[in-house]
C-alpha cells in the first residue's frame, strides 16, 4: 500500500513505521467517511483504550511503589482520559492526517477533542496489532513522557478541588453559569463561568459543558492559589 507524503511525515512524528500501513490508515479513518470497503477506527479505538490503560497502570505502579490504590486511581484517570489522549494527538499533529467526511471537516473536526482522543487510541491499537505490546508500550511511554511523573498535579478533579477550597473557607459550593453557547448543534461550543460566594470568578470555553466547567474551575483555582 502506497502512503501519502502526509502520512509518511506523520509516521516520523509518531516515531513508528508500520509494517502493515493499512492498519494506520484504518486508525485515521473517522466514521463520517467510512464505507463497507473502508472500515472506520471504532474497533481499534476500543482496543487502544485497553492497551493504553495497561501501559499506564503498569507505569504508575513502577513510578511510585508505595502509592495506594486510592492515590493511583486519579493519576490513572488523568493519564488515560480523552483530554490527555487529545493533547498527545495535538503534540504529533494527528489532526492533519485524519480522514473525515465533508461535514466533519467543515465543522472543525481536525481540532475536536473527542475525535483526536479517539484517533490517538486507535493509532495505539494499530501499533499493537502491527508489532505487539512492547512496541505499543514504547511509543506510549515516549509520547506521554513526563506526564507520567508530573501527573499528581493534574490528577485531582478541578471542580472537586474548588469545592473543597470554598468549603474550607466557609463558603457555599461554587456555581457554574453558562454564559454563551455557539457553533452548530452537532458541534456546540460552551463558555462557562465558575463563581464563588465571595465574587471570585473565572471563565473557560470548550466543546462540552463538562470540559468548560472543569477548565473554568481550574482557571479559578490557579488564580486563587
Amino acid at each position: 500500500m502506497k502512503l501519502s507524503a502526509e502520512i509518511k511525515a506523520f509516521q516520523r512524528r509518531l516515531g513508528y513505521e508500520f509494517s502493515d500501513p493499512e492498519l494506520l490508515v484504518r486508525a485515521l479513518t473517522h466514521g463520517s467517511v467510512s464505507s463497507a470497503t473502508r472500515p472506520d477506527n471504532q474497533r481499534l479505538e476500543f482496543l487502544g483504550d485497553r492497551v493504553l490503560g495497561l501501559v499506564m497502570a503498569t507505569a504508575l505502579l513502577e513510578a511510585d511503589k508505595k502509592a495506594s490504590e486510592g492515590q493511583l486511581a486519579p493519576r490513572f484517570n488523568a493519564l488515560v482520559r480523552k483530554e490527555a489522549c487529545a493533547d498527545v494527538a495535538r503534540q504529533i499533529d494527528l489532526g492533519a492526517v485524519l480522514k473525515l467526511g465533508r461535514s466533519e471537516m467543515l465543522s472543525g473536526g481536525r481540532r475536536k477533542q473527542a475525535l483526536l482522543g479517539d484517533a490517538m487510541e486507535a493509532v495505539i491499537a494499530a501499533i499493537y496489532r502491527d508489532a505487539g505490546f512492547e512496541a505499543a508500550r514504547d511509543v506510549i511511554l515516549r509520547l506521554w513522557g513526563d506526564r507520567i511523573h508530573k501527573v499528581e498535579a493534574d490528577a485531582r478533579d478541578a471542580k472537586t478541588s474548588l469545592q473543597e477550597w470554598a468549603q474550607a473557607r466557609g463558603q457555599r459550593p461554587p456555581s457554574y453559569v453558562e454564559l454563551k453557547r455557539s457553533g452548530p448543534d452537532h458541534a456546540p461550543v460552551f463558555t462557562i463561568a465558575a463563581r464563588l460566594q465571595d465574587g471570585a470568578e473565572a471563565q473557560a470555553t470548550a466543546g462540552s459543558k463538562r470540559q468548560a466547567e472543569q477548565a473554568a474551575a481550574k482557571a479559578l483555582l490557579d488564580r486563587l492559589t
